[in-house]
């Protein structure tokens, strides 16, 4: 049932987006508090899983004149952000067994840029180039809708989002930025 449901929420946003009546509500919002409970949730799901994961979350200061612990606030809508995070680390725990989940987020003046970075299996490069398609997935368990989606939220709020295997070791990174908030 909600594997269902998921689907007919992905398929209805969708038809939103290629409508042109994806409608995004903006508020000012703590990206911090937002990153903590969805990682928090993933927490819950590596111990059901029996995975072993490890998933932490930090902030990257950027400029020498902020405080040394600051929230991160952005102007957006809370749901569809929450909708983007989820979805970035819900793959990451999909495509990674074992090791580790890194998010973080850095502020610049004029925009917040956050990393989703695991040490799963990476990008499969056959989907590579396509994959913030539509119905792109090497997953048994996906849709290939959420990435698609993601994108769209996140361009509809005046960001962009991308995805690269890491060239460090195991894994992919995918990041996204946001407007800082004025």
């Amino acid at each position: 049932a909600y594997r269902l449901q998921s689907l007919i929420t992905d398929i209805l946003d969708v038809a939103r987006i290629e409508s042109g009546s994806l409608i995004i509500e903006k508020e000012k919002l703590n990206l911090t508090d937002l990153i903590t409970t969805v990682i928090a949730d993933a927490e819950n799901q590596v111990k059901v899983s029996g995975k072993q994961i490890e998933i932490s979350y930090s902030h990257k200061q950027m400029l020498e004149a902020q405080k040394e612990k600051e929230d991160v606030i952005v102007e957006a809508d809370r749901e569809r952000i929450l909708q983007v995070v989820s979805n970035l680390l819900g793959n990451a725990l999909k495509f990674t067994n074992q090791g580790s989940i890194e998010v973080t987020t850095e502020k610049s003046q004029n925009e917040v840029i956050v990393q989703v970075r695991d040490s799963g299996s990476g990008i499969d490069l056959e989907i590579f180039p396509k994959l913030f398609e539509k119905f792109v997935t090497k997953s048994d368990k996906g849709t290939g809708l959420g990435l698609f989606i993601s994108k769209n939220i996140i361009e509809a709020h005046g960001g962009g989002i991308w995805a690269e295997n890491n060239s460090d070791g195991p894994g992919a990174t995918f990041v996204f930025s946001l407007p800082a908030a004025g």
